[in-house]
């Protein structure tokens, strides 16, 4: 039949649009106003019926039921569903949704024999679907007019009904984040023809995986225990594939540790072809097996060396076993439980291995073996094998691994993108291993995975991509980030990551907040990627230099307090998706962080003998509580729905393994009835763990007992003041004046009081800083003293001195001018860039990271190359040479022969070139200094270079597609320890 209307009036979609509830990338064909050409799915006075040929795939039937039940959640009345073996006797009525697949569905296939449903842009292609509406469609007698969801396959078909529940409001995370469901009075399909083209990566899937303590603990809490274990049943399993398919995933690895899949419940295997998904075992458990099944039922020792006949007749069973499913097979053989095989032949042993593992697929499948999907997972050690000389099939997939943090270790080379069986990445939101685990909450960044994803698309893993979710739940943002990229590469690209966060934000919690939600869950992961919580101990953030703890604590407060004060404002109905996607974490992470740096806190001023330490232990106590009391929220939200989801430990950790209860240390007191033997009145300083009056092996002078020095302050000083803080550490209270020698220092506070007490921090923050108009040239140094109402005890007035340093760039100088000793440059901030680089916001731990474009471009050379410049102006030359530290995302030498390089140069001088990444001891381990690098999330390397004082150029070449930069400091001697590196200098 013809169409109802042959063109798309644009103006008219452009218009409702706006209100469209639709996923990432995807055309909007739904509609809450009627617009020309719409037909009304659902109404006050009448709702479509939907259609399905009983003899499709029984995962589309079931797909079409819950768009049916979709419609109810944001109606209040289900659509009528009709399934049917035949094309008559449908209820006359005015509209239908016709759900169905191509050659599975005479709905469908009548349609496109009489020319009225054209599918020559999907037919026989991967995962694909058209929409488009028709007017009294043949097939359907009775129906006026009707919706066509006509899909290429099996998941096509499921794809495209989904897409329409999400369309009308139906978030895929509505059971596992209980995000809410807009109520609707109309719903209107839109006359729009729609063709969604296959996937980017053909399987896309997740992992769950080190699921104890939270997901076990959460499964045995609300499923029945299994004869073998935990309830990892076909009602689990249906939750998960509903969300899969939801979120247009189709591949899925089960829990490894503590369960079988095909044996904890018969009915699994059938239950996930039923829904429509693929399923694939570990790395470690080949041919459709799982480790414990072998280590409960199996017969003798994991060893192919000399156990070759039990294990045989063990994946005879398995494979016997899921011939009736979608597979996709993991193949090779790695040691029992996640290690590597203890054979020093083992090359040859894993020939002998894959050779028998394709002659038992051949054996058992019906088609040849070369056309049962099959990968080899290259992780860990196994990635150097295929260099120490094993080969496997063209039609087997190479499964390429990360490092577990994150950072693809290999891609595709030369003629290897056009292998029969492709490449793919398997990778990493959740680990356990070195350096230590990370397993508590989210701690992705998603500035990383997009970058490491996007790079791994373009050199062509584009076959698998596999994501290690641990136990699913705190990581739904970046889950769904990873399924969004993975489906449709492009629809990211072309947005970015915030803009991705604000369409996310708005599918899930409306648009009056979106932008807002955005930035924070975008700071978040920002925030918690500079290291994970589990690295985390008192000492990382300097609490002395660059005022670098207080900085990153009070980025934590403003993300907590920002996320609490959005949470008072939501309708109470989007409040438990709201704290289990964004307030949660921020929250969590803010407690954690102030811990940690309270804990430095606390020792530095212990060593000081300050009251406010103290203070501090019971503040720190406190904080320790409200974590356990958060986790406590968690497991009470909407009556323990998600109880044990928190459990996992995360502080205390003294290996990489979970510590088994949660514990604190470090914390000192100060004797609070004592009187210092210097007197109440205690100064300390920037820079420096020393305090006056008083004896300290810490303060700047040998055996100086009455005076600080403080880091020099000059005239381009991006914060513009140096602090002092004035605390009791007596028991009496006193009065201070702060009295400086020359007239140009300003002084935030010069007089106060300070009482005695360890109930509550006393200590007052005082900044210093220079009048510039006034102050004399060139080197100074300022005078001032402290004066207290309190005796000094045995000592004297304490004076602080203030080095100044007063000086000028050359007129009209634009760029970094050198200050306290050093110029720090953020890399997206150069003078000049060239075209080939473009910025990724929010990578890395400072601000971004920028890169070249080109992820498939040749090595670059320099000074000919594209290059990033920067003009800095230095004020000294030091006779060592000046240093410049280069700062570089994590990611790996994944191309064999190209390691990551850059060069760098000053002004005109021969560029140095410079491979910051080492090389590997051997083929499949991870190079040297990896441990550190992951930890501090940051390669670094220093170059040497001479500079005269003035001005400069800066010159920075990639040398290789992968690199990116995220700072540079250039050091003239007076760079102090920190972890984040000095804070970006003043632009000018």
């Amino acid at each position: 039949m013809r169409r109802f209307f042959d063109i798309v009036r644009v103006a008219t979609i452009a218009l409702v649009s706006s209100s469209l509830v639709n996923a990432l990338g995807q055309t909007p064909v739904i509609g809450f106003t009627s617009s020309r050409g719409s037909i009304q799915l659902a109404g006050p006075d009448d709702n479509a019926i939907i259609v399905l040929d009983g003899r499709d795939w029984p995962g589309v039937i079931r797909a079409g039921k819950d768009l049916a039940a979709d419609f109810g959640k944001v109606t209040g009345t289900d659509l009528d569903y009709h399934v049917q073996n035949t094309t008559k006797g449908l209820p006359k009525t005015q509209f239908a949704i016709i759900i169905g697949t191509i050659g599975k569905s005479a709905f469908i296939d009548g349609l496109i024999a009489k020319g009225d449903l054209d599918v020559s842009k999907i037919n026989g292609t991967w995962e694909s679907y058209t929409t488009q509406l028709l007017l009294r469609p043949a097939t359907a007698p009775g129906i006026h007019k009707a919706l066509i969801i006509a899909g290429s396959d099996k998941r096509g078909t499921i794809f495209g009904a989904y897409d329409i529940s999400e369309q009308i409001g139906v978030s895929p995370w509505y059971w596992w984040a209980d995000v809410p469901t807009v109520k609707r009075t109309n719903i209107y399909a839109l006359d729009v023809d729609r063709v969604q083209k296959s996937p980017s990566v053909k399987y896309r899937g997740l992992f769950l995986n080190d699921e104890q303590p939270a997901l076990t603990g959460w499964v045995n809490a609300k499923f029945p225990r299994g004869k073998y274990g935990p309830g990892f049943n076909k009602e689990f399993h249906s939750k998960v594939f509903e969300l899969l398919l939801r979120l247009r995933a189709n591949y899925f690895w089960p829990t490894t540790w503590n369960s079988m899949f095909a044996v904890d419940d018969p009915e699994n295997q059938y239950t996930a072809d039923y829904y429509g998904i693929v399923m694939g075992a570990s790395h470690t458990e080949p041919m459709t097996s799982s480790t414990k099944e072998w280590n409960t039922l199996g017969n003798g020792t994991w060893d192919f060396s000399v156990n070759d006949k039990n294990i045989v007749d063990f994946w005879y069973k398995t494979i016997r076993r899921a011939k009736p499913w979608e597979n996709l097979i993991t193949m090779a053989m790695r040691g029992n439980g996640d290690t590597a095989l203890d054979n020093p032949n083992h090359i040859a042993l894993l020939e002998r291995v894959i050779s028998k593992q394709r002659q038992i697929i051949d054996e058992v499948f019906d088609v040849p073996v070369d056309k049962v999907p099959q990968m080899w997972c290259l992780y860990k050690e196994v990635q150097g094998y295929p260099e120490q000389g094993l080969s496997v099939p063209e039609d087997i997939t190479f499964l390429w691994a990360d490092d577990n943090w994150g950072n693809v270790r290999r891609l595709p080379i030369g003629d290897e993108p056009s292998r029969k069986g492709g490449a793919g990445v398997y990778y990493h939101f959740d680990y356990v291993g070195d350096p230590r685990d990370y397993k508590w909450i989210d701690t992705v960044s998603l500035a990383q995975t997009y970058q490491q994803m996007k790079l791994s698309y373009d050199r062509g893993a584009d076959r698998i991509w596999i994501v290690n979710v641990g136990d699913l739940k705190t990581l739904e943002t970046p889950i769904d980030f990873w399924f969004a990229l993975a489906y449709n590469v492009s629809s990211v690209t072309s947005i970015g990551i915030n803009g991705y966060l604000e369409q996310f934000a708005a599918k899930t919690f409306g648009s009056q907040y979106a932008k807002e939600i955005a930035g924070l869950l975008e700071r978040y992961s920002f925030l918690t990627a500079r290291r994970k919580y589990e690295l985390l101990e008192s000492g990382i953030y300097s609490v002395i230099n660059y005022r670098e703890a207080e900085t990153v604590l009070a980025e934590w407060k403003d993300l907590s307090d920002r996320a609490e004060a959005l949470y008072s404002k939501i309708p109470a109905e989007y409040k438990p998706a709201f704290f289990q996607l964004v307030s949660h974490k921020a929250k969590a992470g803010y407690i954690v962080y102030d811990i940690y740096i309270n804990i430095a806190r606390n020792q530095r001023y212990a060593a000081q003998r300050r009251n406010s330490a103290n203070y501090l232990t019971s503040y720190v106590q406190k904080r320790f509580q409200e974590d356990f009391d958060l986790q406590k929220e968690w497991d009470e939200l909407l009556d323990g729905k998600w109880i044990h989801f928190l459990d996992q430990t995360h502080f205390g950790y003294n290996y990489w393994q979970q510590p088994m209860r949660n514990t604190i240390g470090g914390l000192s007191f100060v004797q609070f009835p004592q009187n210092s033997l210097a007197g109440a009145l205690g100064v300390a300083g920037e820079g420096s763990n020393g305090s006056i009056p008083g004896d300290d092996n810490n303060n700047a002078g040998t055996f100086n007992n009455n005076t600080i020095v403080l880091p020099v302050l000059d005239t381009y000083n991006a914060v513009g003041s140096r602090w002092i803080e004035i605390f009791n550490k007596g028991n009496e209270p006193f009065n201070f004046t702060i009295k400086p020698h020359n007239p140009w220092i300003k002084v935030s506070q010069s007089t106060g009081t300070i009482l005695p007490s360890q109930t509550s921090n006393t200590d007052i923050r005082v900044e210093l800083s220079v009048d510039w108009a006034n102050a004399p040239a060139g080197y100074n140094i300022a005078f001032i003293d402290i004066e207290s109402s309190a005796p000094y005890g045995d000592f004297n007035m304490p004076s602080i001195h203030l080095p100044i340093s007063k000086t000028a760039v050359s007129s009209g100088f634009k760029g970094f001018a050198e200050s306290s000793g050093y110029i720090s440059i953020e890399a997206e901030h150069a003078t000049r860039k060239s075209s080939a680089y473009e910025v990724i916001p929010g990578f890395g731990r400072t601000k971004s990271g920028v890169q070249l474009k080109d992820n498939t471009a040749s090595t670059q050379s320099a000074p000919s190359g594209p290059a990033l410049e920067y003009d800095i102006f230095t004020f000294s030359s030091p006779a060592k040479g000046t240093n410049i530290t280069a700062y570089f995302g994590t990611g790996l030498n994944n191309y064999p022969g190209r390691p990551l390089k850059y060069a760098i140069a000053i002004d005109d001088e021969t560029p140095k070139v410079v491979k910051y990444v080492p090389d590997e001891s051997s083929p499949g381990n991870l190079p040297p200094e990896w441990l550190i690098a992951v930890a501090n999330n940051i390669w670094t390397y220093k170059t040497t270079h001479t500079v005269a004082p003035g001005k400069h150029t800066l010159k920075f070449w990639a040398l290789e597609p992968g690199v990116v930069l995220e700072k540079l400091v250039i050091d003239q001697g007076s760079v102090v320890p920190s972890y984040l590196g000095p804070p970006e200098s003043k632009i000018l």
